[in-house]
């Protein structure tokens, strides 16, 4: 870690994802001592870490402090807020952390200068430890502060590294909007279990041990998801006459490819 006492770690809202991180740092054994806390009113759950480690907390970026790293976890609506009140705070050599959405690497230069900026595209399983995040660090992010930002990412769930600023849009339509693509499917598959006789409990149970089950079988397994899929499928058995629908030419795949086009466009304009 490049972040000390003397320059440390300055977090920049800690609501749900900040919150999220910060307790995942705490458990991977970061210095309390060299993490400062900028929100004027994080949720209770994120103060009682903050209090119950001796985290330093304060409503805006302290005067005279010089941090090494600076992670911007706000709204995005609030970066015309929060930058001006960082200015005085971020040095030269301050890497600044961006996880919110929208906000292209650009602003950062133009509000700090020519700082080494590394943004990030988290996704909310990170707040299980479960989460990946997809990173894209500008030209003066050095070997040092890379190696910092991907020890304080992985600490909530997988990091991968993209080559151009444009795949953070991509990530934003696969990953970053992907959890509620599975919230839906849950609520759909259970919603089909009603339909055909099941009470509403019994389908929402089955629904949610089944996709939380089938993602915790992938993510153990060394198959690839569709070796997965071929193992729990008969020929001509009960999973076929299911995949038969699901498979065709308007079936799941068509219709996932014009979703997460959807949410890159809609990405795309968000950042103008």
């Amino acid at each position: 870690m490049i972040f000390s006492k003397e320059r440390p770690f300055l977090l920049v809202g800690a609501g749900r994802m900040g919150g999220a991180m910060l307790s995942g740092w705490m458990a991977e054994g970061v210095d309390p001592s060299a993490i400062v806390v900028s929100d004027p009113s994080p949720p209770e759950e994120v103060r009682a870490v903050i209090t119950g480690h001796g985290i330093r907390l304060a409503p805006e970026p302290p005067a005279g402090l010089e941090p090494a790293v600076v992670m911007v976890a706000v709204k995005p609506q609030l970066m015309n807020k929060v930058l001006p009140m960082l200015a005085p705070v971020v040095k030269p050599d301050t890497l600044v952390v961006s996880v919110a959405a929208g906000t292209p690497v650009t602003t950062f230069e133009a509000a700090f200068g020519p700082v080494p900026v590394a943004r990030a595209m988290p996704n909310t399983p990170s707040m299980v430890g479960r989460g990946i995040t997809g990173v894209y660090p500008n030209a003066a992010v050095t070997a040092d502060q890379k190696d910092t930002v991907g020890s304080l990412l992985s600490a909530v769930g997988e990091v991968v590294w993209l080559e151009t600023e444009d795949e953070i849009d991509l990530v934003t339509g696969v990953s970053g909007s992907g959890p509620a693509y599975v919230f839906w499917m849950a609520e759909c598959l259970a919603a089909a279990g009603e339909t055909a006789g099941l009470s509403p409990e019994t389908a929402k149970r089955l629904a949610i041990a089944t996709v939380c089950g089938a993602g915790e079988l992938m993510h153990r397994s060394k198959e690839d998801p569709s070796v997965l899929r071929q193992n729990v499928t008969s020929p001509n058995g009960t999973t076929a006459a299911a995949l038969e629908v699901l498979m065709a030419e308007d079936g799941l795949k068509p219709l996932l490819e014009t979703a997460v086009a959807a949410a890159v466009r809609r990405a795309k304009e968000l950042r103008g």
